[in-house]
């Protein structure tokens, strides 16, 4: 007996052991199907019992094994939801939430050298900006030049309501009288200086939007603790058109939506008022004009046309190429000329003003040409003869339409959020030597610039302010 006793527990061992194995080889499988993309070379029939099994536990009938395959394959090609939008953009429902109590997010210009922050200003709420609401005290902002037909505002809180500003607390006054209890100063374009005392906590801010060249040569020194220019080193920058992709990591279409070279006639087109720009933009146009067509529309040219969208209608019609030149050649200064009569329209801008680096931070990926890339106005109408003759190449300049949008910066909104910030008290200690210094302006080429000339950093024109005295200017 002892001997049979001993083979059947030995029997029952290795069943035990055989039935152990089996049900971690069926988990291994469950727990593979359900994670790993690759497939499972398991049978039909196998799939279906485990389909069926899973449920009658769940209790609902079984799945037709032709649907559940199809569905499996659907899962594996699903293409990956793209990126919600933000509130500032079209279709956006991202809204912002109040921040921690140490701000985690880089508004200011040392906090993200190189970058604009728009999105991160118009996505800032203060940590404690419930209380804030709750409490029904308003920011006062102060248009120091007492007109509002030109920022497109109006006095009051309602701007900051009617456009849904996240961080609403706000209101805006031209009432010199107010200047006492307002919480910013904005000063447009120029600054005369008064017997006004300004309060410690206040802040004063220079917004200028054309270039140096343009612009007033200010003789006061620590006066200004903000700036808002079209620069990205300006505290808040405001620019001529912001460019906001819907995702990131797309950045151009396959293949354009359509030919956007048929029926395209002519070449070059340029419409020109400004004769005697600063960059000598005409010199180079007319070089240009020795060798491929350039029809020169205004006072430069014997082309005439009014301006209105008329004229701009021949760009989607007519003209492959538009010379979106500005009147100067100054760090980050990138206008209209390249956002709305080049880009809003179908034609290939030729850009000239701003350094490549600048270009390529504003606009949308390959969709213009920089004078800088070429080495003469010759070499680039070589170039422009290729593109007129290759049209899967000119259009390739195109595949970024549909990949994002042009947005509304709302200034404004942004204006109020940062006043509401933990923000650094400081001033400017020399606002032209950082406005208009060594290397922010050439009247030439880029490329033949002193290198060593590079835009000096705003660093060393802020001054720091621990205790801010009142300052009397």
């Amino acid at each position: 007996m002892y001997p049979r006793v001993q083979l059947r527990r030995k029997i029952l061992i290795f069943t035990a052991f055989g039935f152990v194995c089996y049900v971690i080889w069926i988990c291994c499988l469950r727990r593979l199907a359900q994670n790993s993309d690759t497939k499972l070379y398991i049978s039909d029939d196998y799939n279906a019992q485990i389909a069926d099994t899973n449920a009658l536990t769940h209790g609902f009938e079984p799945a037709d094994p032709e649907s559940k395959t199809k569905e499996l394959q659907e899962a594996v090609t699903k293409k990956p939801e793209p990126p919600r939008r933000p509130w500032f953009m079209t279709d956006g429902e991202v809204w912002p939430v109040a921040s921690g109590a140490r701000r985690n997010v880089s508004l200011m210009p040392g906090e993200a050298p190189g970058e604009d922050r728009i999105a991160n200003q118009l996505m800032y709420v203060p940590h404690n900006y419930e209380e804030v609401r709750q409490s029904g005290a308003l920011k006062k902002i102060l248009l120091y030049h007492g007109e509002t037909w030109s920022w497109n505002v109006e006095l009051g809180a309602g701007w900051f309501k009617r456009n849904k500003c996240p961080v609403d607390t706000c209101s805006i006054t031209t009432t010199i009288a107010e200047a006492n209890a307002a919480d910013i100063i904005i000063f447009k374009d120029q600054y005369i200086p008064s017997v006004y005392r300004r309060p410690p906590h206040q802040v004063w801010m220079l917004y200028m939007l054309e270039c140096p060249y343009h612009t007033q040569h200010m003789r006061h020194n620590d006066v200004f603790n903000w700036t808002a220019t079209y620069r990205h080193d300006s505290d808040i920058v405001a620019p001529y058109e912001k460019w906001v992709y819907f995702d990131e990591k797309v950045r151009q279409k396959e293949k354009p939506d359509e030919n956007y070279a048929r029926q395209k006639s002519k070449l070059v087109a340029w419409f020109v008022s400004n004769c005697a720009a600063k960059n000598r933009r005409l010199e180079y146009a007319y070089e240009l004009q020795k060798y491929i067509q350039v029809d020169m529309y205004g006072s430069c040219g014997l082309l005439k046309c009014p301006r209105s969208e008329k004229c701009f209608q021949m760009l989607d019609t007519t003209y492959k190429f538009y010379l979106a030149f500005e009147n100067s050649n100054c760090v980050d200064y990138v206008t209209e000329k390249l956002f709305v009569n080049g880009l809003q329209h179908n034609v290939i801008p030729i850009v000239m003003g701003a350094r490549q680096e600048d270009y390529a931070n504003v606009a949308p990926y390959h969709s213009y040409i920089h004078v800088d890339e070429f080495d003469s106005p010759k070499h680039l109408a070589e170039y422009l003869y290729k593109l007129d003759e290759d049209e899967e190449l000119y259009n390739s300049y195109f595949l970024w339409k549909g990949t994002g949008e042009f947005i509304n910066t709302y200034f404004f909104c942004r204006v109020c959020a940062m006043i509401h910030a933990d923000y650094p008290m400081k001033t400017y200690r020399n606002i032209n030597e950082w406005w208009r210094g060594p290397g922010t302006c050439t009247s030439g080429s880029w490329k033949k610039f002193n290198k060593s000339e590079t835009p000096r950093s705003r660093i060393g024109h802020v001054r720091s302010i621990s205790n801010t005295p009142v300052l009397k200017v």
